[in-house]
């Protein structure tokens, strides 16, 4: 049998069980008017100035192909939790709502929507758990990738996390994320693959223990790989640099290695001698890749005392957000039937009706953004924008992953130096409330308390 990377399952499944129960009290209490459900995240994680909203494209394809096939609806049938007129009603499931959204590499703060879901209340409630998922994780990485571009400073940064990331499907959707943060390649061959990205690796230890000699090693594989990158650490990473050295003088024109790698130990030491050495060879065009264990602390350090590193290989700290691993996000009703819908829990309280962010900017940057009603008039530029309208996508032809990249890097650019920094903002970047929402937030809270 072909092996396959999961058992099977249907699509519609993707859910957790309490969407199903209440899809049925919603079809036994005949309840279908129109909710608004919006997503956002609480509070940043402190090591966030801005999150950088992703995986909305995988959130639209998922809306537009939502069915309940045969196989979907026979084991729910097994559950004994629900009747035949439902499951039957389960056939014709489909999401016919609106969507509004930020676009992809949008910075975003705590509180703002990242989207608003407008939906008959069954079909707006059911798809909850899978717009988080994606929402979630997509986030999470781009903001942290975003942390590392930052750092790097122009300098390429290569996804290495496949290996250790949580599985495999989200070693894909973290290859898609970083390249929306400005990440430059990804060793994920499928990920390239599937979303046309650059693809980047070297050379394993392995293949040098291999042989015999460090030097055999490097002159077998710049002979199959001419242009390739030489991983030089093995056993001692400068006499590795002079290896490279003499096989340049062996070559002479042939000689065409465009780096070495240096993978463990005192980069900043290691990376100064390697230049050192490198240049008094005159082979000034070979360029010096890191990695190991990296993070965006790290690389910010080691370019601040000098090291003369071109590019960054990134895998952990990267493909697991390992100092932010999760965000406070949600998914919450804040209208239905045409009015606005409160929760006071202490900590979770909501916002009603819907929404828009204003960005208010001042010669280019942004200075404070302004949460308001969607029908507010205030100053600032809108950044929610509708991407679903009757279920179905309002652009024929979906935004591609270098548009994303591309609107992430100008809309990153134009935060202030504070709020795109390392280190907490001080202050933080301001949300202010429109003076019509704060009505509707305490009219309704008054009406809740009477």
């Amino acid at each position: 049998m072909p092996y396959t990377i999961s058992p099977a399952f249907s699509p519609a499944l993707l859910t957790d069980l309490y969407e199903l129960t209440m899809l049925q009290a919603y079809f036994v209490e005949r309840m279908s008017d129109t909710a608004v459900f919006s997503l956002f995240v609480r509070r940043l994680p402190p090591q966030r100035n801005f999150l950088l909203a992703c995986g909305l494209d995988d959130v639209l394809s998922y809306l537009e192909q939502l069915r309940f096939d045969q196989p979907a609806l026979e084991y729910l049938e097994s559950l004994g939790r629900f009747s035949r007129p439902f499951l039957r009603s389960l056939e014709q499931f489909r999401f016919t709502g609106d969507v509004y959204a930020v676009p992809e590499g949008t910075p975003v703060f705590a509180d703002e929507p990242l989207l608003e879901i407008e939906a008959p209340i069954a079909e707006a409630q059911f798809v909850e758990t899978f717009v988080m998922n994606q929402i979630h994780l997509q986030t999470l990485l781009a903001s942290k990738a975003a942390r590392v571009v930052e750092a790097a400073r122009g300098r390429q940064v290569v996804d290495f996390g496949m290996r250790r990331i949580h599985g495999i499907d989200a070693a894909m959707k973290a290859a898609r994320a970083f390249h929306i943060a400005g990440v430059h390649g990804t060793s994920n061959v499928a990920a390239g693959q599937a979303y046309g990205l650059s693809v980047s690796g070297t050379q394993a230890h392995s293949y040098i223990q291999a042989h015999d000699a460090e030097a055999d090693a490097f002159r077998a594989f710049a002979r199959l790989y001419p242009d390739t990158v030489l991983l030089v650490d093995t056993y001692d990473t400068l006499e590795g640099v002079r290896q490279v050295v003499e096989l340049a003088r062996e070559l002479r024109d042939a000689f065409r290695v465009r780096a070495i790698r240096l993978d463990s130990g005192d980069l900043l030491a290691l990376a100064s001698g390697a230049r050192r050495l490198l240049d008094d060879a005159g082979l000034h065009s070979v360029r010096i890749f890191a990695s190991g264990s990296l993070n965006e602390e790290q690389i910010d350090r080691l370019l601040s005392a000098g090291a003369p590193i071109d590019a960054f290989g990134v895998g952990t700290d990267m493909g697991v957000s390992r100092d932010a691993p999760s965000l406070d996000i949600v998914y919450k009703l804040v209208e239905y039937a045409g009015h606005g819908r409160l929760k006071l829990s202490p900590g979770k309280s909501l916002l009603p009706g819907r929404k828009q962010i204003f960005r208010v900017e001042r010669d280019g940057t942004a200075d404070h953004d302004i949460l308001g009603r969607r029908d507010d008039a205030v100053a600032g530029r809108p950044l929610l924008e509708q991407v679903m309208v009757n279920g179905r996508r309002c652009r024929t032809a979906p935004i591609t992953l270098d548009e994303a990249r591309a609107h992430a890097s100008g809309e990153i650019g134009r935060l202030p130096a504070r709020v795109r920094a390392l280190l907490p903002s001080d202050p933080p970047y301001r949300v202010d409330l429109s003076p019509a929402l704060a009505r509707d937030r305490d009219r309704l809270e008054r009406a809740h308390e009477a």
